[in-house]
């Protein structure tokens, strides 16, 4: 599902990816650790090409780049197998919860305003928070933007999803409101 071989990233001299090689299998759940700064969200941003890599070749699912030289077309043809929850939730603080989740459903995968909605209610249920609907962000906790931000990324169904630090900007009492959505995301997604 993920080959990653021979991996490097350089920001100017700081060499902060260095020759890494991976390979998760389909349905495999892991987890990156490592003191901040060590390159965790680096990596991930690779993965997706949010960043380039200075070398290395990555594979997911059925499309592989070589780094640095990526095509735009393999490029968009990675970010469809992907989704993304960042650590700070990247929400469109203008638009509500629902329009969040059915923006891409229906400017990107050009799906119909109804059908997006159907599959944004059916997640909404799935994190709980069906009754958010019309919010707006900024009267959201933390955790109930996290869970939005997962709502968002499995709406576009990825055959991979990339977790960036999700629990960090929460309080400890929300964090584990967040890894149970994650959990149960995880147990439904390997169930297929």
């Amino acid at each position: 599902m993920i080959k990653v071989e021979g991996l490097n990233k350089k920001f100017g001299s700081n060499e902060v990816l260095k020759q890494i090689d991976l390979d998760i299998e389909q349905g495999e759940t892991i987890t990156i650790l490592g003191p901040s700064g060590s390159g965790k969200s680096t990596l991930l941003r690779c993965l997706n090409l949010l960043e380039t890599p200075t070398k290395g070749t990555v594979t997911i699912d059925d499309v592989t780049y070589t780094a640095p030289k990526v095509s735009k077309k393999t490029t968009l043809q990675l970010r469809r197998k992907t989704a993304m929850v960042f650590q700070s939730y990247n929400l469109f603080e203008n638009m509500t919860v629902l329009q969040n989740i059915i923006e891409a459903l229906v400017t990107v995968q050009k799906q119909s305003k109804k059908e997006a909605v159907q599959t944004a209610y059916d997640l909404l249920d799935k994190v709980g928070l069906r009754d958010k609907e019309n919010a707006y962000p900024h009267s959201l906790s933390g955790g109930q933007k996290q869970r939005i931000a997962i709502a968002r990324a499995l709406a576009l169904n990825p055959k991979v999803i990339l977790f960036d630090e999700p629990t960090s900007a929460l309080d400890p009492e929300l964090v584990d409101e967040v890894l149970n959505v994650i959990k149960t995301v995880v147990k439904q997604k390997s169930q297929r």
